[in-house]
């Protein structure tokens, strides 16, 4: 063990308010540490929740907490609740494992975490996604997700992906900084990662009763995907890599309309063999 890391459960300093970091992981291990140590001596708690990692990720995350469990995978947002549901303190940092604090929004935690009281009930931070070596400020990084709040009333959707965090009424606030997501390692890794999401979000629309009957719109909707990243949101701003990013995403959301189009052919088809191999429940 690189004995550098040993001091990495030291707490913060008495403060009014406290903090649990929670974070999902699977097979990291090249870049959880990097995560990890932008909350150390930050975060009151660490929960990490594994869905059971074959490299050394697990043994990673206990350099830095012992509250480490190693479970089944039961999606996204069950997951992340149960690591939400291990959390005891009073605010809580929603991470993925390719995340980091930069040092302006770790400072604007530290600060807000020291204040005597705080109005609001959530924060946004804004996303700098980093894509081939290059740091991406618009299109798709151009969003600010809500990933701290206060534990109290808190709860995640139970979609296998693209969950939702939910939180009690009140004021939602965006704090300076940057949470850096390094999104793919490599373009092949990208490939298949947006290879995944779009077939699970096919499912999860299917699932929740939507319908595609038109192609026309499966098309429609990637070109406008791309319009609106690379165009509206100025992909274009952000080079080269913008442009491949703005392509990806199109790709994506053309796949994931696509599977929807073809989940539903596939219910068309089974009803039509249902209805002619039992016509009386038809009368």
């Amino acid at each position: 063990m690189n004995q550098d890391v040993l001091p990495v459960r030291d707490k913060p300093a008495s403060r009014p308010h406290t903090l649990s970091v929670c974070i999902i992981t699977l097979n990291e291990e090249d870049r959880l540490e990097r995560c990890l140590k932008s909350v150390q001596g930050l975060a009151d708690e660490i929960i990490v929740f594994d869905s059971g990692s074959t490299d050394a990720t697990v043994e990673i995350a206990r350099r830095y907490t012992d509250k480490v469990w190693v479970t089944d995978w039961p999606g996204y947002g069950a997951q992340k609740q149960r690591a939400l549901e291990q959390a005891r303190m009073e605010w809580v940092l929603v991470l993925d494992a390719d995340e980091e604090l930069d040092a302006t929004l770790r400072q604007a935690i530290a600060r807000l975490l020291e204040q005597p009281q705080i109005s609001e009930v959530a924060f946004k931070l804004r996303w700098a996604v980093i894509r081939h070596g290059k740091r991406l400020r618009f299109g798709r990084s151009a969003r600010a997700p809500l990933r701290l709040l206060l534990r109290e009333g808190a709860w995640f959707s139970p979609d296998q992906v693209h969950e939702r965090i939910h939180h009690r009424p009140g004021k939602v606030g965006v704090l300076p900084g940057y949470l850096l997501h390094y999104t793919a390692r490599d373009y092949g890794h990208a490939l298949k990662k947006n290879a995944k999401y779009a077939w699970l979000g096919s499912q999860k629309y299917f699932a929740q009763g939507r319908r595609n009957h038109s192609l026309t719109l499966v098309v429609l909707r990637a070109i406008w995907t791309f319009f609106l990243i690379y165009i509206i949101r100025g992909g274009f701003l952000d080079g080269r890599i913008g442009f491949i990013v703005a392509m990806d995403y199109m790709q994506t959301n053309f796949n994931k309309h696509a599977g929807l189009w073809i989940l539903t052919m596939e219910e068309k088809r089974r009803r039509r063999i249902n209805k002619a191999s039992y016509p009386e429940q038809d009368q």
